[in-house]
């Protein structure tokens, strides 16, 4: 996994965390790693630990509670400006998400935050 601190740039809506709190009472520890894919939208993917591979390139967002948000290094330089809110919607996860099946699923929410002047 990644050596880099969290940049504390993702937070969870309640309703996050309790599906979070659901899934990882079945799972056990999961991670989670903003997709940027076609297939799935843009939305957050939740994966047992010891099933996904972190890759050298991938950002570390932060953490929801115990949970690690990583994004690919190559998203994050589109969206550093940006903080994501975990939310939850009614609907399916995507196919290997571990949200799949339980009627609701993980969304990404931003925020634009202003950068610091140097």
């Amino acid at each position: 996994m990644s050596s880099h601190p969290p940049l504390d740039k993702v937070s969870a809506t309640p309703a996050a965390i309790a599906l979070l709190d659901e899934i990882t009472a079945d799972h056990g520890p999961v991670l989670f790693h903003q997709s940027g894919g076609c297939c799935d939208g843009s939305s957050p993917m939740c994966y047992p630990r010891s099933d996904f591979i972190v890759g050298d390139l991938d950002v570390l967002l932060g953490t929801i509670g115990d949970t690690p948000v990583y994004i690919s290094a190559s998203q994050y330089e589109a969206w550093k400006h940006t903080d994501l809110i975990i939310d939850v919607v009614p609907g399916r996860g995507g196919m290997f998400s571990l949200d799949n099946g339980r009627e609701k699923r993980f969304l990404t929410r931003s925020t634009i935050c202003v950068p610091a002047a140097r």
